[in-house]
């Protein structure tokens, strides 16, 4: 009876793994990554931008010092 019962257990183990997520689940979870994807990108664009103005704001020291070794 402990046979029957472990083998049992065992195949119901194997069938639940089986079954997987259903339809409605996987679009939820590809819609939730989608959505994560986006606000990573916002992030990325909105320190570019950062990035851009601050090099802008900085004065061309490069261009200054090689018109003084002239």
């Amino acid at each position: 009876m402990k046979k029957f019962l472990t083998l049992f257990a065992a195949a119901a183990m194997f069938s639940l793994v089986a079954c997987g997520p259903s339809a409605e689940e996987k679009a939820k979870a590809e819609a939730e990554a989608q959505a994560e994807v986006d606000a990573l990108f916002q992030e990325l664009e909105t320190e570019m931008e950062e990035v851009v103005e601050e090099v802008a704001e900085e004065p061309a020291v490069e261009a200054t010092e090689e018109t003084k070794a002239n």
